[in-house]
């Protein structure tokens, strides 16, 4: 495959909303490869995790700089996260081969994205308790690791990772959002981001040994993701990321749902139905913030 004007549209379209948000790296590179491109699924992960080892360090360096990355728990995770992402490559060609291996890999990513958005959903909802009933801590104040949780967390998001290339910028943190409910949004994002480079970057490792990784078609990515990522920054600030947020959340279900095969009129139904339902909880949830600063006067 030679390079692509369209691939580099895509990404750009990904890496503009990644330098937004942050989110939507893996969660919708992967699916649009798939179901736009027509790419096979394994070439379609391994690519992307190439595209992603270049796009993390580029949100990584500006957490580092503002100082919200939480390195002890970094060392915590990638022990287990860096082999388990490596060896999801692996297991993912003991799932079959041929038409049955692109089937059972397109699965796994719609269940992985089916996660993602459940996992957006339940860190929604985790901010709002975070702000109700936890006091934030300092960046600056220590922090009580829990080593064996944050290694279950490394092991169970790098496998994962490693096989979907799904799951780094939000089943990673809304786990460390169980783990640490103190750690300030900032830092959270910060401390995936670190962590994401080492585990996306032995899982691109694992799949280019297993021969699933399109160069041409990375680079074709890269070309739009880059720039994009740079102008999405700088956008971010003007744009309201929450509502950004929520339709990489209807896409990320949407495909998801196409990719375990439903129908295009049953996935709309369901995308119309979240939607309502997202923005009956947003006006309550407004409701009952008015109503407790009215009884607080």
């Amino acid at each position: 495959m030679d390079l692509s004007w369209q691939l580099a549209v895509a990404g750009a379209l990904v890496g503009l909303c990644v330098g937004m948000t942050g989110m939507g790296g893996g969660a919708l590179m992967t699916p649009i490869l798939v179901l736009f491109f027509g790419v096979d699924p394994t070439a379609a992960v391994g690519s992307d995790l190439l595209v992603a080892v270049a796009m993390k360090p580029v949100g990584a360096a500006v957490h580092q700089r503002a100082g919200t990355v939480r390195w002890e728990v970094v060392r915590w995770i990638v022990p287990t996260a860096v082999p388990a992402g490596f060896a999801g490559a692996f297991i993912l060609h003991l799932l079959g081969s041929g038409a049955l291996l692109e089937h059972r890999v397109k699965l796994a990513i719609g269940a992985a994205l089916l996660i993602a958005v459940a996992g957006m959903v339940v860190r929604v909802l985790l901010n709002q308790l975070r702000r109700d009933r936890v006091d934030q801590m300092a960046s600056s104040e220590r922090l009580q690791i829990r080593p064996v949780p944050t290694l279950l967390i490394g092991l169970l998001g790098g496998f994962v990772v490693g096989m979907t290339s799904v799951g780094s910028g939000s089943l990673i943190i809304v786990m460390l959002m169980l783990v640490y409910p103190r750690l300030r949004a900032n830092d959270l994002v910060g401390t995936d981001l670190v962590q994401a480079i080492p585990l996306t970057g032995a899982a691109a490792l694992g799949h280019f040994i297993a021969g699933d990784v399109r160069l041409a078609l990375a680079g074709s990515l890269l070309l739009g993701a880059i720039p994009a990522i740079y102008a999405g920054a700088k956008l971010s600030t003007n744009v309201p990321s929450s509502v950004l947020k929520w339709i990489l959340a209807v896409l990320l279900l949407g495909s998801g749902l196409q990719l375990w095969g439903l129908s295009t009129v049953l996935v709309c139904a369901i995308c119309v139905a979240f939607v309502v339902a997202a923005a009956l909880s947003a006006f309550a949830s407004s409701r009952y913030s008015t109503a407790g600063s009215r009884s607080s006067l």
